[in-house]
């Protein structure tokens, strides 16, 4: 049982977080490039965000946004 959970460790250390590690060791040498996938992602979140708040805007202006207490079933 204990080389079962070896092998668990083994695989989260050395394959699971491999490009983990990578970025941390490039944070000594560029912190931008670092911190890529935290731009992209922000980037991508952002976007959703203002698509989010675009559709709120038009259901709201349309009128057809239910915004009585019944519009969902838990508020009963």
């Amino acid at each position: 049982m204990t080389t079962f959970f070896r092998e668990i460790k083994y695989f989260f250390e050395e394959i699971a977080f491999a490009p983990y590690d990578y970025l941390r060791h490039l944070e000594l040498s560029s912190w931008w490039w670092a911190n890529i996938i935290t731009w992209i992602m922000l980037v991508v979140l952002l976007g959703f965000f203002f698509y989010w708040v675009k559709q709120l805007v038009k259901f709201s202006k349309e009128g057809t946004e239910r915004v009585d207490i019944t519009a969902h079933s838990f508020f009963k």
